[in-house]
Order: structure tokens, then sequence, then C-alpha cells
């Protein structure tokens, strides 16, 4: 039976979000599969290592999540990465083994760097309330902004932030901020705020907190994760097949350096379905936009009213667009029956449903999703002594696969080690 692996960072609560994008997979994987499922808690401190205090009930947390939404200790093992020391002295080992630029190259580290800057440049934007374009930009998009309203506008304005910056960012001797500033500017936002958001840019301590060792080999305790149970395949969307493709080539060259010892894992595409958060950027615990696994039927219905809609419409007369609204992008997933979709549709493109009965309906399903997960939560609560036991014992299991794994490398690399 093929071996999969796959874990998560416990950095807070589970959200919708990650339902859809992981547990929903995992789900179906548990049915078919040999999955081992681990909490990244060594993974969680690469970025998150000030918040430590919060890592045991984070951990405590998930354990809950997971279980709660069918997670089956009788189907896959579950285990905790920091209880299984030798991934740490695979990756120490992988560690001697792997080129530095393979990791400073590696273009998720660097794609994570320039979207925590970027993040930062527009949220800062956003928190002055520099949502459009408030002077025509540059040409190339001077009719586009021309044609659109709205949502679409705005959504114009972040894209060309998004290449501008992009352009900056990966400017051969650095950022580029003194041409970062000439196109803010030209894209109408205020010279003062301009200055403001560059200098916090230049000065301030974005991007601090991935600037250490742990960070950077981050991606050699991933490989060392995965090939120690000699995983046949990885559960990963697209931005992460570059972390796979480099646990190839670790897996390649240990082999070829010393014996074959571990198999190259495939990365197993998984479709998620995009949900963004109540406001429309990315659901994120650090947005507090997010809803919750955990959140009660009266936070769900509060979560929802506040969610934004189609910015044209301003009256219940006025015909909505739903292709352009949040609240409809929620009811395509959690509203099953096609025809009370094809019927939200139309009433709203003529005003005969409002707004606030949209979002009651939708809050009705959600929380109707929700509720065998709330139930399955207050079983788990009331005795969580025995299902920590359950990522115990599938911690100790892993123990042993993994100490059969080390075995193999230490005699592989004349480790004086096996006794």
């Amino acid at each position: 039976m093929k071996k999969i692996l796959s874990g998560m960072r416990p950095t807070g609560k589970l959200h919708l979000g990650h339902y859809l994008g992981v547990i929903k997979n995992w789900l179906e994987l548990q049915e078919k599969y040999d999955c081992k499922f681990f909490i990244a808690d060594w993974h969680a401190l690469t970025n998150k290592y000030k918040e430590s205090h919060e890592l045991k009930e984070n951990i405590r947390q998930m354990i809950i999540d997971w279980l709660s939404c069918g997670i089956d200790p009788q189907k896959a093992t579950l285990f905790i990465q920091s209880g299984v020391k030798e991934h740490a002295e695979l990756s120490l080992l992988f560690s001697m083994i792997t080129p530095k630029s393979w990791l400073e190259l590696n273009p998720s580290y660097k794609d994570l760097k320039f979207n925590l800057y970027y993040q930062y440049l527009r949220d800062f934007l956003t928190g002055k309330q520099v949502k459009i374009i408030q002077t025509p930009p540059p040409e190339s998009f001077d009719e586009a902004v021309k044609k659109a309203t709205g949502k679409q506008r705005n959504k114009i304005f972040e894209e060309y932030l998004r290449e501008a910056f992009h352009r900056a960012f990966y400017n051969q001797k650095g950022i580029d901020f003194k041409g970062l500033k000439d196109v803010l500017i030209k894209l109408g936002i205020q010279k003062r705020i301009v200055e403001e958001a560059v200098r916090n840019l230049e000065e301030g301590d974005v991007g601090k907190d991935i600037d250490t060792l742990g960070f950077l080999a981050y991606p050699v305790l991933q490989a060392a994760d995965i090939l120690i149970y000699k995983a046949d395949a990885v559960p990963v969307g697209e931005d992460q097949l570059p972390h796979i493709e480099l646990t190839r080539e670790i897996a390649r060259r240990f082999n070829n350096l010393y014996r074959e010892i571990f198999p190259e894992p495939e990365a197993m595409l998984t479709e998620a379905s995009r949900l963004p958060g109540i406001d429309g950027r990315k659901m994120s615990k650090s947005y507090n936009n997010a809803i919750y696994l955990s959140d009660s039927e009266e936070e769900v219905n509060h979560k929802v009213l506040q969610m934004k809609t189609d910015p044209q419409r301003i009256r219940k007369t006025d015909p909505g667009n739903p292709e352009v609204c949040i609240v409809f992008d929620y009811h395509k997933i959690f509203t099953g029956d096609e025809n009370i979709l094809k019927d939200i549709d139309a009433k709203c493109r003529n005003a005969q449903i409002g707004c606030v009965e949209c979002k009651k309906i939708l809050a009705d399903n959600l929380n109707q999703f929700l509720s065998p997960i709330r139930e399955k939560r207050k079983e788990i609560e009331q005795d969580i002594e025995k299902y920590e036991k359950v990522f115990i014992d599938g911690t100790l299991k892993c123990r042993e696969i993994a100490e059969g794994t080390m075995k193999e490398v230490r005699d592989a690399m004349n480790l004086y080690g096996n006794f």
C-alpha cells in the first residue's frame, strides 16, 4: 500500500480554509492509503519562536480539531514531530550533504520573504485607506481602470502594486526602494504615505523573524520528515512543489554518496477550494477574518453578517452581481443544492433577495456543516487525556520506524551510533 506523509504547523485554531485545503483531502486519503499525519511543532518554531508559550495549547487544539473533523487514528497514524527525535538527527546529517545554494535558491524561500514584505506593504496602505487608484496609473492600466468599478478597480490596483513590488524586490542589488517610491506615487498615493511605508520597509523589523538558520534550513528538516518513513507520496499544493523536488534531490544525493536507502517521493497534487476571509483577503488568524471550526453558532452568524458583498449594491432594490460577492463564494461550497444556488444567483441579479437574507441562508448552511464537528468536539474535550494518548501511541510507533531507518543511515555513513 502506498505510504503517505503530511503535516500541519500548530500556529493557532483551525478555520474553514484549513478544512478545505488540508483536512478534507486527508479524510479521503486515510480511506485508501497507509497515512501518517503529524503535528509539525518544530516547523512552527521556524518563524514563531517568540510565541513558544502558545505551542502546547495550539497542539492541544489541533488534536481536538483533527479528531472532531473525522481524522481517524484507526485508519491513520497520528503523531507529534518533536516526539520523534530521529527527525532532528536525520535533518542534521542531511544538512552535511545539502549545498547551501539549494536552500538560498529555493523559490519557496524567496517567495516567502517576498510575500512577507509585500503583505506588510499592502496591509499598511490598506490601513491608510489607500484602496483605489486616485489618479490615472501608467498607460498600460489606464483603459482597464476606466472600465472597472468597485471590487474590480481595487483588484487592478493590487495587481499593479504586486507587479511593481515584484520588480523592486527581485532587483539584483536588493530591493529598489527608490523605484518602488516612484511607482507608488504614480499610482496616486500621497507622497507622505509612500515615504512612511517605504521607510518602515527599509528600517523596520519586517522579515527579521525568518532571517534565521532554522528558517533557511527548514526544507532540510521537511525532507527528513518525509524520508525517515520512506514515504512514497506527499499531498501538496502547487506552491509546495519546489520543497518536494528538493526532498527528491537530497534523497538522490544521499543514495549516490552512500548507498540506496531512500525512495524519491512523489508530489500528490491536491485541489484546494479557495475560500477568502470574511473581508475578502486570505483567511488568516492575523487578519481576524477567519471562521474557525470551533466557532459557536452565534459567532458564525455574527461573522457572516460582517461579510463584504457586491460593493456596487448599495440598496436592496439594486441588482447585484454574485460573481464579485464573497458570500456567494461561500454558497458555492456550503450550499450544495445546485437548484438553490441558481435561485440565489438569479434573485440577487434581479434584486429579489437582499444581502442580509442571503447571508442568513449561508449562516444556516455553515452551522449545519459545523454542527457534527461541534458535537464531536464536546465529546473530546470532556476526556482530552484519552485522545491525547492516541497521539502519544502514534508517536511511539513512529519512533520505532524512524529508529529503524536511522540504523540504516548510521551504518551507511559509518557513524558510531548503532549500539
